[in-house]
C-alpha cells in the first residue's frame, strides 16, 4: 500500500531534544493519516501521537504532550515527530503507521494499533545520561 522509511534516531541526554521522520511513498500521502508507536523492551507497543491525513488535526499521548509535536509535510511526503525534554521513560523503538480511514472514524481510534495497515521499520531513540 504505501511504504514508511524512518530515520533520525539516536542517543539523547534527559532533557534533550530529538527529531524523527517517517517518509512515505507509494499512494497519494494525504491520503494517509499518520500515527508514531514506540515499544520498549518487555512492553506493548504503545500510542505515542497521530495527524490526519490534512494535517488539520494532531493527537498525543498525555505523557508526551506539551513535549512532543506530530507534524507532516505533504509536499515531501514527510512526517515528522519534534521531541524535546525528553525522559529516560521515553526510552523505546519508535515506529510510524499508516491508515487510510476517513477522519470521523480516525478521530476516535487513531491509537488503536489495528487501524493502521502499514508500518515503519522503527528506529531506536535512547535518552540516558
Amino acid at each position: 500500500q504505501v511504504r514508511l522509511d524512518q530515520s533520525g534516531g539516536g542517543l539523547v541526554q534527559p532533557g534533550g531534544s530529538l527529531t524523527l521522520s517517517c517518509a512515505a511513498s507509494g499512494r497519494t500521502f494525504s491520503a494517509y493519516n499518520i500515527g508514531w508507536f514506540r515499544q520498549a523492551p518487555g512492553k506493548e507497543r504503545e500510542f505515542v501521537a497521530a495527524i490526519t491525513g490534512n494535517g488539520n488535526d494532531r493527537y498525543y499521548e498525555y505523557s508526551v504532550k506539551g513535549r512532543f509535536v506530530i507534524l507532516r509535510d505533504n509536499g515531501e511526503n514527510e512526517v515528522y515527530l519534534h521531541m524535546k525534554n525528553l525522559k529516560p521513560e521515553d526510552t523505546a523503538v519508535y515506529y510510524c503507521a499508516a491508515s487510510d480511514l476517513g477522519s470521523r472514524s480516525y478521530d476516535t481510534r487513531y491509537s488503536l494499533r489495528s487501524v493502521y495497515t502499514d508500518w515503519g521499520q522503527g528506529t531506536q531513540v535512547t535518552v540516558s545520561s
